[in-house]
């Protein structure tokens, strides 16, 4: 007679941490595949305009990660009313705004500058958001958690005096990195609604946002067609890069939110500020790499201080 498997014989607990741990690794990875798509993009910035490489990535990843909607759809159960239609059209013009922003910002700043501030002031323009309009309450460590962030932002927009870029050159990263934020802000609101009060399947809901983001851009695409087959033969990995990670990124999310609860997931996935960082300041020698980890350090602990308060 065999005895029965260790995995049979958990208790409630020990299947819950088992659970916790599989969605904490998935995060985990899921904050190195963003970080790295951000290297992709930061390094295509130079060879490609923004909305052109930003349609390209775009109209690639819907075509890569259609299979997987039109399984959400036909045997998941995802509907979409006009409502729902709605909200995944105005997804996609938010992560039209996300992705221009962020690849100018690379285009004139440094990754490890403008993917922490965009990273890092989105979780806190939500937060006050939804103090502000939302009627949420901000106890001791959500005031604590917010002003580490901002330290951070001020650690990353400020030079010591000899440093190696000049303000005009460090405040376009700046500028664009905080904007970024702003729509990181604006698309995570936005989208909690829709897969929360909405019930929208989150696989689909995504999908049609990348669909939504390439016929916005298709008219520019049309008119640069040139410059489109420029950038897919000068940047063809970078280009398919991101179009897998960053969607992938994404689902990895997606998934780790069926086996643990928000509070845990979302602070985990911000490793990738550290990652991003450290990529930019370490592989691109973008200089100051001690002080940016410092300030992304302070970020870092800043969101998880707002999501456990």
């Amino acid at each position: 007679m065999t005895s029965a498997p260790p995995a049979a014989r958990w208790g409630p607990a020990e299947r819950s941490l088992t659970l916790t741990l599989f969605a904490l690794g998935l995060v985990l990875v899921s904050g190195f595949l963003h970080a790295t798509w951000n290297l992709l993009a930061k390094r295509a910035s130079g060879d490609a305009s923004g909305p052109t490489f930003v349609w390209l990535y775009s109209a690639l990843s819907a075509v890569i990660f259609a299979p997987l909607a039109g399984g959400a759809f036909a045997f998941g159960g995802a509907r979409v009313d006009a409502l729902g239609l709605f909200f995944v059209f105005g997804t996609g013009v938010l992560h039209v705004g996300y992705f221009l922003s962020l690849q100018k910002g690379y285009r004139v700043g440094d990754l490890s500058v403008v993917y922490p501030l965009a990273r890092g002031t989105g979780p806190l323009l939500a937060s006050g958001a939804g103090i502000l309009f939302l009627g949420e309450t901000a106890g001791p460590v959500v005031v604590v958690g917010i002003l580490l962030i901002v330290a951070g932002v001020f650690l990353l927009a400020w030079e010591p005096r000899g440093a190696r870029a000049p303000a005009g050159k460090r405040w376009p990263g700046v500028a664009f990195g905080v904007l970024t934020g702003v729509f990181v802000a604006a698309y995570t609101l936005w989208d909690k609604y829709a897969v929360s009060d909405l019930s929208l399947s989150p696989i689909f809901y995504y999908w049609g946002s990348l669909l939504v983001q390439t016929v916005i851009l298709l008219p520019v695409a049309l008119r640069r067609r040139e410059e489109i087959w420029v950038a897919w033969r000068s940047r063809r990995p970078e280009t398919l890069g991101v179009a897998v990670l960053s969607p992938l990124a994404y689902l990895l999310v997606l998934t780790a939110l069926v086996y643990a609860p928000v509070s845990r997931v979302a602070p985990a996935r911000e490793i990738g500020i550290l990652v991003g960082t450290f990529l930019g300041g370490g592989l691109l020698a973008e200089g100051g790499l001690g002080r940016r980890l410092l300030a992304s350090s302070c970020m870092v602990l800043g969101i998880v201080a707002l999501a456990v308060g």
